[in-house]
């Protein structure tokens, strides 16, 4: 996406540049001197929020994310010197002033028309209300979400995120047992032996140790060490050497 362009969703005007009119018109800034610093570093959070949603949204804030980190450098850098004859720079901000004012425009129109059509509905009517049924069915799932925005579930995800746990701690425990050492194991049984049962085979075997024993078989059938048998099912298995 360029400079200059930007995708405007009639459908429910959500998007970054929507996003970025949210802060302003909660915080009451002033949109032709917006503190870039602190709008830069609230966007990057709910980003970083979407990024961790995998909304397909996420692409979209994260250009403008990078927009925004780009006029904030710019605004850091020195400005250079200039002779009187000079025209003052431009304010790294207006471009994105320009787009904000154009999307707001985009905005209050759809906003106008959602506000006739719902009027409309008052002037033309069917004519047979009388003849409805009065029953009013149970309000489903999708329609008790309808009005649910982006706005709402990134400030629940956040809610969530401040609510849990600073620190979680995760104990990873060594398995005993490898594939290599239980399939010496079982080779060292077949030595000696020329068929076995698998119960034999795993007997006072804890779990991981028979999971580990399992997958040892399974890669000497296949390399056509051994052979089984089974002659019901859920009954023990006979191996046997080929």
């Amino acid at each position: 996406m360029s400079a200059n362009q930007y995708v405007v969703s009639l459908s429910n005007f959500e998007g970054p540049l929507d996003l970025l009119l949210f802060f302003i018109k909660r915080d009451e800034l002033d949109i032709y001197d917006i503190p870039i610093a602190r709008i830069t570093e609230e966007f990057l959070l709910y980003t970083q929020a979407l990024q961790a949603l995998d909304l397909e949204q996420a692409g979209e804030f994260i250009v403008m994310a990078a927009t925004l980190m780009q006029i904030k450098a710019k605004m850091l850098l020195p400005k250079p010197e200039r002779g009187p004859d000079d025209e003052d720079e431009e304010d790294p901000r207006m471009e994105l002033v320009r787009r904000l004012l154009e999307y707001k425009q985009y905005k209050e129109v759809a906003d106008g028309l959602r506000e006739r059509e719902d009027d409309q509905r008052f002037v033309y009517y069917r004519q047979y209300f009388r003849s409805d049924e009065k029953i009013f069915p149970e309000e489903t799932p999708e329609e008790a979400l309808k009005n649910v925005t982006l706005f709402d579930l990134l400030t629940a995800f956040k809610r969530a995120l401040d609510r849990a746990p600073k620190k979680t701690v995760h104990v990873v425990e060594q398995i005993s047992y490898t594939v290599e050492e239980q399939t010496e194991y079982v080779l060292s049984v077949f030595s000696h032996r020329s068929q076995v049962t698998f119960f034999e085979l795993v007997d006072r075997l804890e779990r991981i140790g028979i999971i580990v024993t399992f997958l040892a078989l399974l890669e000497l059938i296949k390399n056509k060490f051994l052979a089984f048998q089974q002659t019901d099912s859920f009954e023990d298995v006979l191996l046997y050497k080929l």
